[in-house]
């Protein structure tokens, strides 16, 4: 396992969070998985992903000004230590928040606020990063990055279904999760993966069943995107497939 950063500071109401981010060198993928006690997380955007560029999140107590600058400093080659640093040293709230930033080539840098409410912290290895503040423990982000590092041979959407899988066996948070999402870049400019789940009592679980039915849906969405005349209709194609037609 990589890098650990343990911080147990207390704090105010927050937006409570657990998340990996990792890169995959074989595929160029680039993507994030993460889940939540407070609805619809995929909505506000605490994280993204660029492809060919790299990931990041901002929690605890997210910016959406601050992830804007991220994303730009992201864009214009900044390393990801010289970005948690001018994020640190320029926003005077920096003590709430966490910040994790991942690129390709394995330039991570993470920052967990004094005032982050605990249990908050984060680890890092090669090509990934798990970060939460408001968990039952240490032993999350740690399960988080196991799960990662022993499901190398799986595309990325895999590894980062696991590692918040894994997060929530390990025990999540003490109020549980009630949104998740996962996003994942490829080559293209749009995401080959973005799903999420909005309210639901049990949102790692269900969104595991989405991206395991969605998942056989990947190439068929890029190759419609290509070229259109290439590929039948949506639900001609998932009869052929033997396919449901929705997850449930």
């Amino acid at each position: 396992m990589g890098d650990a950063s343990v911080n147990g500071a207390g704090g105010k109401e927050t937006t409570v969070t657990f998340i990996i981010l990792g890169t995959c060198e074989r595929t160029g993928k680039v993507g994030f998985a993460q889940t939540t006690s407070t609805g619809a997380i995929g909505g506000r955007r605490t994280a993204r992903a660029l492809p060919g560029i790299g990931a990041f999140t901002i929690q605890a107590y997210g910016s959406a000004p601050v992830a804007d600058l991220i994303e730009r400093l992201l864009k214009l080659g900044y390393g990801a230590r010289k970005i948690v640093t001018e994020i640190c040293e320029s926003d005077r709230f920096e003590e709430w928040r966490q910040i994790a930033v991942v690129r390709p080539d394995g330039d991570i840098a993470c920052h967990t606020g004094s005032k982050a409410v605990p249990w908050a912290g984060h680890v890092h290895g090669g090509n990934y990063a798990a970060t939460g503040n408001v968990l039952v423990g240490a032993k999350v982000v740690e399960a988080m990055a196991k799960a990662f590092e022993g499901a190398a041979a799986e595309e990325l959407e895999e590894r980062l279904m696991r590692g918040i899988e894994a997060g929530r066996d390990a025990g999540g948070q003490p109020d549980g999760q009630t949104s998740a999402v996962i996003h994942v870049f490829h080559t293209k400019t749009y995401p080959i993966v973005d799903l999420r789940v909005d309210m639901h009592p049990e949102p790692v679980g269900e969104l595991r069943k989405i991206l395991d039915w969605y998942r056989p849906l990947i190439p068929y969405y890029i190759q419609r995107t290509t070229d259109p005349s290439s590929v039948p209709r949506y639900k001609q194609w998932l009869r052929e497939q033997g396919l449901p037609l929705n997850p449930f």
